[in-house]
Parts: structure tokens; sequence; C-alpha cells
């Protein structure tokens, strides 16, 4: 990838393998896409829709035997990564992921809310 690679995200990635890493460098330096054309990864302008999805799912075989699959696909939703295939999941893709977890974090702190006013009430 033309790209530098990315940083491990602290909720997905066990923080022991996280140590590791760090100790051993960086951890796109064991990215397979290093190996690999930015051009698999990235959209050409002006791409056909059958051209896009073929070049997407090969992009995607690449990332499914990569061995810091997960760090780099934390990485783009940290970022957020607005382009590309990032690990294993396309720009579209990682706004779903995204949308999921900004519900769900919102449904965790109304949970919250209910909890503590639920305390509140039963020691009144």
């Amino acid at each position: 990838m033309l790209q530098p690679p990315h940083q491990p995200l602290q909720a997905a990635v066990p923080p022991q393998r996280m140590r590791d890493r760090d100790e051993a460098g960086p951890w796109h330096s064991e990215a397979v896409c290093r190996r690999d054309e930015a051009g698999l990864f990235f959209a050409p302008s002006k791409e056909p829709t059958a051209a896009r999805l073929s070049r997407e799912e090969a992009a995607k075989r690449v990332c499914a035997r990569c061995p810091v699959m997960v760090e780099c696909r934390e990485h783009a939703l940290l970022q957020p990564e607005p382009y590309g295939v990032w690990g294993g999941l396309t720009a579209a893709e990682r706004r779903v992921v995204l949308a999921r977890r900004r519900r769900r974090e919102v449904e965790l702190q109304k949970a919250a809310r209910s909890a503590a006013v639920s305390r509140i009430a039963a020691a009144g």
C-alpha cells in the first residue's frame, strides 16, 4: 500500500497481543498488503461497478490471509479512513460498522442513565 498503515485500536486487539507487536515493531510492517499494489485496495476514478466489486473481492482475499487484519480494520475505523479496503472492509462497510457502534454506544448510555435513575429511586 502506498499509504502508511495504521495504529491498533485498544478495544479490538487483546492487550498482550498489542504489547507483543509493539515490542517487535509497528504492526503494519507485518501487513500482507505491503507486498501488493495499492491499486488493488484503492479505486481508480470512474471505475465501473463490476470492476470495483471484483477488485474489492480480490483485496479482501489478501486481507483474509493477513496477520494484522484486525489492527488494520480498527485503524481504518478510528481514523476514519474514507477510501479503500482496510482490514477486509470497504469504505461503505466501515460506515455501517461505525453507525452500529454509535447506536450501541447511545443504547449503553441510555441503559446506564436508566439504571442510575432506578438506583436513586430505590434509595429514596
